[in-house]
């Protein structure tokens, strides 16, 4: 199960305080997913009705991601990290607090993106109800602003993913499968968006960007993985 350090924590934490132990963290995210204990969100994700679904589940990994990716970073901050140079941050323990504030900020921002979608997801299920007054237009603006909330996720996902790859040859070895585990994480939850980016019938020059950050995503994934002969 990883290699560090682990502790028997149960399965019924809150989403949200994976973050909780992150040093330099911003004010927890206070939609409904973070309220929710993680047996609990599997539970709703699982039953007969339209959300939670694909685009929140995909926003929760990609959280889980990015906190496995700051635990790692704020791990590599031992006495030889503090030595150690950096051309751009001076030390790599440096690099490292601000590999990790920035993952714990988009993990809390992740965590926020699951409530976006389900928002967004009823706002477009009422435009096809029957009885819906909506003008054309203002359908049309919502189909955008559901089309927004996987995209803007799979931007998060690759940025952060861009971030760890660059940061695992100096991460500390003693806890780079957690590292790694966020790479893999990261680029799961953003082909995933992908999945709901692509249902929403993105535009053609959307789609082509869509479509290189997934590309993206895997050759940050293949950096930590073995060589299978």
């Amino acid at each position: 199960i990883g290699s560090a350090r682990r502790s028997c924590l149960p399965l019924s934490l809150r989403v949200s305080s994976a973050l909780d132990r992150r040093p330099l963290r911003p004010a927890m995210s206070s939609g409904a997913t973070a309220a929710l204990a993680v047996v609990q969100f599997v539970e709703d994700l699982a039953g007969k009705q339209p959300t939670p679904g694909g685009g929140a589940a995909a926003s929760v990994a990609a959280a889980i991601g990015a906190a496995s990716g700051a635990m790692a970073a704020i791990y590599t901050t031992r006495k030889k990290d503090e030595e150690a140079q950096d051309e751009i941050h001076g030390t790599v323990a440096a690099k490292a607090r601000k590999v990790a504030e920035a993952l714990t900020a988009a993990a809390h921002q992740m965590v926020s993106i699951a409530d976006a979608d389900a928002a967004a997801y009823a706002e477009l299920q009422a435009t096809w109800k029957k009885d819906c007054t909506l003008s054309d237009e203002e359908k049309k603006a919502v189909q955008d602003r559901a089309l927004a909330v996987p995209c803007d996720l799979l931007r998060l996902c690759h940025a952060q993913a861009e971030a760890v790859a660059d940061f695992l040859p100096q991460c500390n070895p003693g806890i780079i499968s957690d590292a790694k585990v966020a790479l893999h994480l990261l680029a799961g939850a953003g082909r995933a968006a992908y999945q709901t980016v692509a249902v929403n019938n993105p535009p053609e020059e959307l789609n082509k960007e869509m479509v290189k950050l997934v590309r993206e995503l895997g050759a940050f994934e293949d950096v930590c993985m073995p060589r299978f002969e």
